[in-house]
């Protein structure tokens, strides 16, 4: 999700959005630690949608 969108969007969905992605982000971790995942930047990539979510909830606060 790009940054601009999040901005638009309303305190409410964005924690349901932080809490949809650190449940993700913990399932990939777990394949990660059993050598199922194939793509691990995917990790990267979700833990940078989760600050920029996180950045975007403290400045609307």
């Amino acid at each position: 999700m790009d940054f601009k969108e999040l901005q638009t969007k309303e305190i409410k969905e964005l924690q349901q959005l932080l809490a949809a992605n650190r449940e993700k982000l913990r399932e990939l971790r777990f394949k990660n630690s059993n050598q199922q995942l194939k793509n691990v930047r995917e990790i990267r990539s979700l833990r940078q949608t989760i600050a920029h979510l996180l950045t975007t909830l403290n400045k609307k606060k």
